[in-house]
């Protein structure tokens, strides 16, 4: 059962344990610098709004309708990143595919899960994902623009500008296999997935893709588990549409959210960054294809464009650690 609480997508399988409630929303943050350095992880500057498409049946694309689901606003070359709450620590595998191009590996999109290469990430170990799996410990931001203009990654990887949006596929751990986890993990070690409080130039298409940006710090970890313990009968999926800002506010009444601050203000202000440790934790190696991908920046260099305005780098000076398993208490959030 997929439902729309709060500006947050909660996926709950209560045919397989009342604990297996997986949420997950989509922050707004700072758009890092698109260079030649890696950046630590920016903040959560509060969740973007969330829509039932079939709300807005007589004002969205037919295609939207056809494939159902949620949609968010976001201004072109904005950011955004994607967070995982998992109810009791219930471990759940998520796939996630900007344009149908897998997130993790750069695959095309498939219902099935997939060990080797592993085409998804492990929720609760994996509190956050924020863009592509370039190499081991780097990802490149999820940035948006508009679909059609050759800076989507799905235009680059599938030749065709076709999806955009972002898909979501959820599939939970098994009743027994949770239940012997519960027996074997202290609570206290567990990971509790609330590692964050609860709290330009617009395009005119409708649809929008998500490009590659700046690179950042950020391992996605190796599933440990026995790939047999996953319980492949059910499934949640969910298609997250991205229109942009000004078609939001025709679509739905509503005002969109302010434009975002940038890099560069908000490290000025002095305000934090972050970086998260989770220990006894392996990081995949990274996608070869996408780490071909060539980033927003790049691709308009070539061009004689400037995508990104405000590309200007920066140096984080306040930078606050994060780790695993050490309560509700921890937030990644930013203020401005």
């Amino acid at each position: 059962m997929i439902e729309l609480s709060n500006d947050v997508l909660v996926f709950s399988f209560p045919e397989v344990h009342r604990d297996a409630v997986l949420r997950i929303d989509f922050q707004r943050t700072l758009r890092i610098p698109d260079d030649d350095r890696k950046y630590p992880l920016p903040p959560g500057l509060g969740r973007f709004p969330l829509r039932h498409v079939d709300d807005h049946a007589a004002r969205v694309p037919a295609e939207w309708l056809r494939r159902g689901g949620v949609m968010l606003p976001m201004y072109q070359s904005e950011a955004l990143w994607l967070h995982f709450a998992s109810s009791h620590g219930y471990p759940f595998a998520v796939k996630v595919a900007a344009g149908k191009v897998n997130a993790v590996t750069g695959d095309a999109w498939r219902e099935e899960l997939s060990r080797v290469p592993q085409d998804y990430v492990a929720v609760p170990e994996q509190p956050w994902l924020d863009g592509y799996c370039v190499s081991e410990g780097v990802i490149r931001q999820f940035v948006a623009m508009p679909l059609g203009s050759g800076y989507t990654v799905e235009e680059q990887v599938s030749g065709r500008a076709e999806h955009g949006g972002i898909q979501l596929l959820v599939q939970p751990l098994k009743r027994e296999a949770y239940e012997r986890m519960r027996r074997s993990v202290p609570l206290t070690s567990r990971y509790f997935g609330t590692l964050i409080a609860e709290e330009s130039m617009l395009a005119y298409d409708a649809d929008m893709g998500l490009g590659a940006g700046g690179q950042m710090s950020q391992e996605i970890y190796t599933d440990e588990r026995d790939f047999a313990d996953w319980d492949l009968t059910h499934r949640g999926r969910c298609f997250v549409h991205l229109t942009n800002s000004l078609l939001w506010r025709s679509i739905t009444g509503a005002e969109p959210p302010a434009t975002p601050v940038t890099a560069e203000e908000y490290t000025r202000a002095g305000l934090p960054w972050f970086e998260y440790y989770a220990e006894d934790t392996k990081a995949l190696r990274g996608s070869e294809k996408l780490a071909q991908v060539k980033s927003i920046a790049q691709l308009g260099q070539e061009r004689g464009d400037r995508p990104l305005p405000e590309n200007t780098p920066v140096d984080p000076a306040r930078i606050i650690e994060l780790r695993a398993g050490l309560g509700k208490h921890q937030v990644r959030e930013g203020a401005f």
